[in-house]
């Protein structure tokens, strides 16, 4: 049974998002989330240290007490032309405290001042910067939420190509992966999704590639090969217009050979994990990628 609070969440996000009037531009867009993020209040005990991974600006988040040798690298979404390392702070806090790992975000450059591939680009860096620094890819997973989900998939895809030592899994939050935007979700839950639509997900997809072939499998890794994958965790709502993206994924990833652990959460939209600790569903999903982080430690190590 749905929480009373996702119930409260989903009409202010129709009323405040989905049907308000779209920012004038994408510096607007940005300031919005940017102030939003502002008013968050980190968990007691987390440290945040800014740190130069390679060229890469990035900062390490760590919850009281976690480990240093195990670590997350995370990709924060916002459709490669908005959020940051601050508008991702609070939910990296808390999966740092449920990990028990210290996780490295990462600033990666935005579109369109930046367009693909530099977000790439700097995820790849940012990574390889870890393995420089000594970090054992047995104890180091990739994580990324919506079009860092898909930056996440492209960046293992181009990590393999090129014989890098790849990280012992992966875990996806409502990732986008198909930018040319032909998931049958797109219009099936177009009404029930409380706040994405397809003409947002056009128009940032145009943003961070523009002209360019969408099919491109480093740009929407729906398409890629995705043979010798790490093991993924991925994480979708059934409320949300990109279900299909991680459901094609998951129907890849395993027939190219991947592991893939799958979670649907029922009456659920875009990255609901954002939104803990004041929503239990988010709670819950943010425990739950805890579990799986650890497990997955534990069968590197």
């Amino acid at each position: 049974m749905l929480s009373e609070k996702s119930k409260q969440l989903r009409l202010w996000l129709t009323k405040t998002l989905k049907n308000a009037p779209p920012p004038a531009s994408i510096q607007q867009a940005r300031a919005i989330v940017e102030f939003g993020a502002s008013r968050a209040v980190l968990p007691a005990g987390t440290t945040v240290e800014p740190v130069k991974a390679g060229a890469v600006r990035a900062e390490w988040v760590r919850a009281e007490n976690v480990a240093t040798d195990r670590v997350i690298m995370y990709l924060h979404g916002g459709g490669f032309s908005k959020c940051s390392c601050n508008t991702a702070r609070m939910t990296v806090a808390q999966i740092s405290a449920a990990t028990g790992c210290s996780v490295l975000s990462v600033e990666y450059r935005l579109a369109p001042e930046n367009p693909f591939p530099a977000a790439l680009e700097d995820a790849l860096a940012a990574y390889r910067w870890l393995l420089e620094q000594g970090h054992d890819p047995q104890k180091l997973v990739l994580m990324g939420d919506s079009s860092g989900g898909g930056l996440a998939v492209s960046t293992l895809v181009s990590l393999k190509a090129d014989g890098d030592r790849l990280p012992c899994a992966a875990v996806l939050l409502s990732p986008w992966v198909d930018l040319s935007c032909s998931g049958e979700s797109i219009t099936s839950r177009a009404e029930i999704d409380p706040w994405m639509t397809e003409q947002e997900c056009r128009a940032c997809a145009e943003m961070y590639a523009p002209g360019a072939d969408l099919k491109n499998p480093l740009i929407s890794p729906i398409h890629a090969d995705l043979q010798g994958l790490p093991p993924l965790l991925i994480h979708v709502g059934t409320d949300e217009i990109l279900l299909d993206d991680s459901q094609r994924l998951a129907g890849k990833a395993r027939e190219a050979g991947v592991e893939v652990t799958m979670h649907v959460q029922e009456g659920m939209w875009h990255v609901w994990h954002y939104f803990a600790p004041h929503l239990p569903e988010g709670v819950e999903a943010i425990g739950q990628v805890g579990d799986y982080v650890r497990s997955r430690m534990v069968a590197g190590a």
